[in-house]
């Protein structure tokens, strides 16, 4: 499967530091010169950042005299308080997610246009233009790789006890029962950092109810009273025995570590986080299968693959120069190349390269299983708090769902809480 027919002819939808350290060690750096270009960075984990150094490094010894300078914050506090950093000083560029995350931040007038650079992009889909694209029309993103959710486990794990892949949720419901009378954890589970837990809500409702269904429920059309949403939880419900306990006070990392570990035998995940958690002696043996069949009617059809890529900030000081507003889309330029796409995945072969011209000759067995994973799916969703209202997400659905990991039985007093809140955000602008 070309690079060219990814991500089209799918139906796409869409240490911490404290907020003060976040709003100013970003954006207050030296810049506006025409030269260096700040950017924030929420890759703060050791792949990933020493993959970016390298690709900007790369830009740097290419360019006429222009440097990078990054400005890295703990991923989870990034992503929290992103709302008012943008509003606040923010960088040049900045590391963000495409869909709805980023429409959003469109309409509210905090990102530049760069409509004008997608002209001369060359090598992304359709798909991934729609994406990158606000409800005005115009393109604010620069997409650069996207990873899939899947269910993660170790291959000489499953050959030494001989478990099968299941293919429906009864199957993977027998798997963990087996799991756990072999004195495993049958699934690796945490939601400490408030997204991680996400995955597994949106694979049970669109296994369940469809992709539309996923799509229309995050737009904040659909009622969370509604007997559908009732039954992701009850399904989800009959999964939790089969889960780690205390999740709420365990980070991803450390549910990672535990696949790793062989402490637990599965996990829901998104590709870069168990990758980044098993050493290069292990990363062969990391697999993964889709998300189990519950309703025969949507099978398998829709795919989390989240977009990741790099946009400009509105309020940033700095590009009211018309220099450093050049220099600002100059680096956006080379970062839509698949020069700059190698240069990164060299480093961190946890994601898949977005741009058709990427070299994908060197892709790991995993990686060339998550293309064929993303290219077969009819649907491809960019995970919860991608595709909705990131107000929504952060308020609403990360307590909720923590709430029902800890007390998982009061499932009407849940959802009639969540649709509450849901009519009083969806109805505030």
């Amino acid at each position: 499967m070309s690079r060219r027919s990814l991500l089209r002819g799918a139906a796409v939808g869409a240490g911490a530091v404290t907020l003060p350290a976040l709003l100013t060690a970003c954006g207050g750096g030296p810049g506006g010169d025409g030269k260096t270009i700040t950017l924030g960075s929420n890759s703060s984990d050791p792949i990933p950042k020493k993959a970016f150094a390298e690709a900007f490094n790369a830009y740097a010894a290419q360019s006429d005299g222009r440097k990078v300078k990054v400005n890295t914050v703990d991923h989870n506090t990034f992503q929290e308080n992103i709302n008012r950093y943008l509003q606040g000083k923010p960088d040049d560029v900045f590391m963000w997610f495409a869909g709805n995350r980023m429409q959003f931040f469109a309409e509210k007038g905090l990102l530049h246009d760069i409509s004008d650079n997608w002209q001369g992009y060359k090598g992304f889909s359709a798909a991934l233009k729609a994406q990158s694209t606000g409800a005005d029309g115009k393109q604010y993103l620069t997409p650069y790789y996207y990873y899939p959710w899947a269910v993660f486990h170790r291959k000489s794990l499953f050959t030494e006890r001989g478990y099968q892949v299941p293919k429906t949720l009864d199957e993977y419901v027998a798997l963990a029962k087996q799991m756990k009378k072999d004195k495993l954890d049958p699934i690796a589970f945490c939601d400490k950092d408030g997204w991680p837990a996400m995955g597994t809500f949106d694979y049970i409702n669109m296994r369940t109810n469809g992709y539309e269904f996923h799509k229309s429920l995050m737009a904040g059309e659909e009622a969370w009273t509604d007997k559908r949403v009732r039954e992701v939880f009850d399904t989800w419900r009959r999964l939790l025995p089969y889960c780690q306990q205390g999740a709420n006070g365990r980070t991803w990392q450390e549910a990672a570590t535990s696949l790793q570990k062989r402490d637990a035998g599965m996990a829901v995940f998104g590709l870069p986080h168990p990758g980044a958690q098993f050493p290069k002696t292990e990363q062969e043996d990391l697999d993964f299968f889709p998300f189990p069949v519950i309703n025969p009617e949507h099978g398998q059809d829709a795919v989390e693959a989240p977009i990741d890529g790099f946009l400009l900030a509105k309020k940033s000081k700095n590009l009211k120069n018309k220099k450093s507003l050049e220099s600002a889309k100059d680096l956006l330029k080379w970062l839509a190349t698949g020069k700059a796409e190698d240069i990164y995945l060299k480093s961190d072969p946890n994601n898949i390269a977005v741009n058709d011209q990427a070299d994908t000759s060197h892709y790991s067995a995993i990686q060339k299983k998550a293309v064929d994973l993303v290219s077969g799916a009819k649907q491809i969703s960019q995970f919860m708090d991608r595709d909705t209202r990131p107000d929504f997400s952060s308020t609403v659905m990360i307590p909720a769902i923590q709430k029902f990991i800890s007390s998982p039985n009061d499932v009407d007093g849940l959802v009639n809480d969540i649709e509450r809140q849901k009519k009083s955000i969806f109805t505030s602008d």
